[in-house]
C-alpha cells in the first residue's frame, strides 16, 4: 500500500527506528529522534545498496516520488545514481573554484605577455578595469553562472558614467575572457557575445589638432618669444624635425643617436607600430629599428638639449631626476601655454608634417616610413620601418630648410 501525505506528516517515532514503504523501492525512514528522512533501494551489482533523497517536510511525498523516478531512470541506463551524485558534487565544486575573478586573472595572465605592457597599454589597461568594474560587479559568481543580464549590467554602469570608450574596451575583454573560459571548459555559452548591438554609441572620433603650413610662420614665431623652457623648445622643434612620437622623444638614448652620421636607430620595442610584431616574432627573425635620418637643424637642436639637460644617459633628462625622462604632458602643457589649446598637440605635430609633406609633393611611402605609419594599404602594411633612408634624409633636410626660411620669413 502507497504512502498519503498525512500517513507521512503524522508518523511519530518509536523506539526503535523504522520504515514505511511506499512504491518502487521508495521508503519513508522514521529515526527514533523523530528525523524522517527519504531512502530509494535498488537493485545494482547483486545487491540492494540505500540511496538517500532528502528529508521530510523539505522534501514532499510528491518530490520524493519525482527524485525516486530520476534514480531509476538512470539504473536502467546503468548509471548508478550515487556516482551520479558525487559527479554532479565534483562539478558544482569546480564551478564554485572557476568564479570569473578566477578565470579573468587566469585569462590575464595568458593574455598580458602578448599584450603592450606600457603605462597605456592594454596589459595596464585590462588589469584597471578588471579590478575597478568588472571583478567588483562578476568576481563571485562562478563563470557558467553568468548571465548576459549580469554582463549587460556591468557594462551600464561604466556607460552611464560616460566613459564609453572604456565600456567598448570592457565589452571586447570581456569577450575574450568567456571565449577562453569555453575553450577551457569552464563554460559552454558565451554571454558578452553580440552586446555591441545594445551599446551606447561613441561620440565621433576627436582627432588631434593640427596645423596647416600657413600657420607655421606665426607658430615659430610665437614658440620663439614664448616663456616655454629653452629645452622644452628644443623638444617641440627635434618633433617638427623628425616626425618622431613623443614618447619615441622622451625615451631617447644618447647610444642610439649618431650625431656624426646624422642618424637615429630607435630599437623596435620602443616603437608603437613594430611591438606587436616584436613580440610575434622569432629571434632569427627580428624585426629591424626604426631609422630616423637627422637633418642638420636637428642634430644641432639634439645637441643644444643634451647639453641643456645635463649630458645625461637619455637625450633629454628629467629635470627632478636625471635617470628618468622628461613628463609626458611636457610638451602639451607647454603648446598650451602658448595659446594653442585645441589648435595643436605633440602628436598633432606628426599630423602637420605629414600633410604638409604630402601637400609639397613627396613621396608617400617616404612620408610614411619617416612618421613609422602602419598604412591600410597591404602594400604599405609590409614595409619595413628602415627602407627609403636616403631619399628621406633628403626631405628631411629639404623640410628642416622650408622650416628655416618659414620662421626666418626668408
Amino acid at each position: 500500500m502507497t504512502l498519503t501525505d498525512t500517513a507521512v506528516r503524522q508518523a511519530k517515532p518509536a523506539d526503535k527506528d523504522f520504515s514505511l514503504t511506499d512504491a518502487s523501492g521508495l521508503s519513508l525512514f522514521v529515526a527514533n529522534n523523530g528525523t524522517k528522512s527519504w531512502h530509494f533501494r535498488f537493485s545494482w551489482l547483486g545487491k540492494q545498496p540505500r540511496y538517500s533523497l532528502g528529508t521530510y517536510p523539505e522534501i514532499t511525498l510528491k518530490e520524493a516520488r519525482e527524485l525516486r523516478d530520476q534514480a531509476r531512470a538512470l539504473v536502467a541506463k546503468g548509471i548508478d545514481p550515487r556516482a551520479q551524485r558525487r559527479a554532479e558534487k565534483d562539478e558544482a565544486a569546480a564551478q564554485a573554484l572557476h568564479t570569473f575573478e578566477a578565470v579573468a586573472n587566469e585569462w590575464h595572465a595568458f593574455k598580458a605577455p602578448r599584450m603592450a605592457a606600457a603605462v597605456r597599454g592594454g596589459s595596464v589597461q585590462a588589469r584597471f578595469y578588471l579590478d575597478k568594474d568588472l571583478i567588483p560587479a562578476l568576481g563571485k559568481i562562478p563563470i557558467a553562472d553568468v548571465k548576459r543580464a549580469d554582463v549587460l549590467a556591468a557594462l551600464r554602469r561604466i556607460e552611464k558614467r560616460g566613459s564609453l570608450n572604456s565600456a567598448r574596451k570592457c565589452r571586447s575583454w570581456l569577450n575574450e575572457i568567456f571565449r577562453y573560459g569555453m575553450v577551457s571548459g569552464y563554460l559552454d555559452i558565451n554571454p558578452a557575445s553580440d552586446l555591441d548591438i545594445v551599446a551606447q554609441p561613441e561620440p565621433p572620433v576627436r582627432h588631434n589638432p593640427m596645423l596647416v603650413r600657413s600657420e607655421l610662420a606665426e607658430f615659430f614665431r610665437t614658440l620663439e618669444a614664448s616663456t616655454t623652457a629653452a629645452y622644452v623648445r628644443c623638444a617641440i622643434r627635434i618633433l617638427f624635425l623628425t616626425g618622431v612620437r613623443t614618447t619615441e622623444l622622451r625615451n631617447a638614448l644618447v647610444a642610439h643617436i649618431d650625431l656624426e652620421a646624422g642618424l637615429w636607430s630607435i630599437p623596435p620595442d620602443a616603437v608603437k607600430q613594430l611591438k606587436k610584431r616584436v613580440r610575434r616574432q622569432s629571434k632569427e627573425d627580428e624585426v629591424p629599428p626604426y631609422l630616423v635620418p637627422l637633418s642638420r637643424q636637428a642634430v644641432e637642436e639634439m645637441r643644444k638639449v643634451h647639453q641643456l639637460t645635463g649630458g645625461y644617459r637619455l637625450l633629454i633628462a628629467g629635470r627632478n631626476d636625471p635617470r628618468q625622462p622628461i613628463s609626458n604632458g611636457t610638451v602639451n602643457s607647454a603648446l598650451k601655454r602658448m595659446g594653442y589649446e585645441g589648435r595643436l598637440t605633440g602628436h598633432g605635430i606628426r599630423a602637420t608634417i605629414s600633410t604638409a609633406l604630402n601637400e609639397m609633393g613627396y613621396n608617400a611611402d617616404w612620408i610614411e616610413a619617416q612618421l613609422s605609419h602602419a598604412s591600410g594599404s597591404q602594400v604599405r602594411r609590409s614595409y619595413n620601418h628602415a627602407e627609403y633612408v636616403e631619399q628621406r634624409r633628403v626631405m628631411m633636410q629639404e623640410w628642416a630648410d622650408y622650416l628655416d626660411s618659414v620662421a626666418t620669413g626668408v
